[in-house]
């Protein structure tokens, strides 16, 4: 009984590893699409779509994992030399998860500082842009006002 909780415990941890692979790729995707110099914003947010559902699964698999584990741990108090391999796979397993959500963190905030320095320059260029119409249309009144000359000499006799 008790090999088979640890043998589900493996499984979910594998299954995490998996899960946070695929999130690496949909990061990568991102950060292509940010580097490239045609951004199509739609390839973005399908993208974050998508790793939104990854992320909700990584988060159901923790929750599956930590409450078997809760319940796992009290049995295995007095039984860890008996479980001792199984218990070490486990183990390694944990710390390739960490070190993969580490690596996962990681491109998050190289992709969230590409996506901020993306919006920064399109606000700048929306900046520029309404300014530039300004003058233009600060000009074409100006000179719409100066093709009227007034009257240079006034005819007081009528």
């Amino acid at each position: 009984m008790m090999g088979n909780y640890l043998k589900i415990l493996e499984e979910s941890l594998h299954k995490k590893l998996q899960v946070l692979d695929e999130i690496q790729a949909y990061n990568e995707k991102q950060r292509k699409i940010f580097q490239s110099e045609d951004i199509k914003l739609d390839e973005f947010d399908a993208a974050v779509e998508e790793k939104g559902k990854l992320i909700e699964q990584v988060s159901r698999l923790d929750e599956g994992f930590e409450t078997l584990y809760a319940n796992v741990a009290k049995q295995l108090e007095g039984n860890r030399d008996k479980y001792a391999k199984q218990i070490k796979e486990l183990q390694e397993l944990v710390k390739q998860v960490t070190e993969k959500s580490v690596s996962v963190q990681a491109q998050e905030a190289r992709n969230k500082a590409l996506i901020e320095a993306y919006f920064t320059n399109e606000r700048s260029q929306l900046r520029q842009g309404r300014q530039a119409s300004k003058a233009a249309y600060g000009y074409y009144k100006n000179m719409n006002n100066s093709n009227v000359v007034p009257p240079q000499f006034l005819d007081s006799k009528q």
